[in-house]
């Protein structure tokens, strides 16, 4: 889950994370402003959704492995559920990159794909997130213990990024 303010049109990437073998294992990108793109091992769904009208995005993205079910939650409504690569094993070793989109572990960036803009509450979990759980990180204040938050978050910033 992450919370997002721009006011791009173009493509961009929000999450970005890459394994060795997958670029795109799990990858959230908005290739234009009424939809979004939910990769998992390579393999996408895309969620339709209204052109943002200038506010604050609240969107959370969920799979899980043994149904193949992936879930869209936009400022905390659910999108219709979506089959996604059912019995897939997401690699453990990864680089996570907020903002840009892999191509090759760690690099291979796109300018043409970047995201700017204001970026918050990110959240990580490594387990199917439902209603509640979305609605704790809508809150910013998850009930599950995420795999990584916002605020203990290690990260190392390149290129022109503010911290507030």
């Amino acid at each position: 889950c992450l919370r997002s303010y721009t006011d791009l049109t173009r493509p961009h990437s929000l999450f970005s994370y890459a394994t060795k073998a997958q670029d795109n294992e799990i990858l959230l990108l908005k290739p234009n402003p009424t939809e979004y793109r939910f990769y998992v091992g390579g393999k996408f769904v895309t969620f339709r959704v209204p052109q943002n009208q200038g506010d604050w995005e609240h969107v959370c993205a969920s799979w899980e492995s043994a149904s193949g079910i992936a879930r869209f939650w936009l400022n905390g409504r659910p999108w219709p559920r979506k089959g996604l690569q059912k019995g897939y094993e997401v690699g453990a070793e990864a680089v996570v990159v907020l903002g840009q989109e892999q191509d090759a572990y760690g690099g291979g960036f796109d300018a043409r794909q970047s995201f700017s803009g204001e970026m918050a509450d990110v959240y990580l979990w490594d387990v199917g997130l439902g209603r509640a759980g979305v609605r704790g990180a809508l809150d910013n204040s998850p009930a599950l213990a995420p795999v990584f938050g916002w605020r203990n978050l290690p990260y190392k910033v390149e290129g022109e990024v503010y911290l507030q």
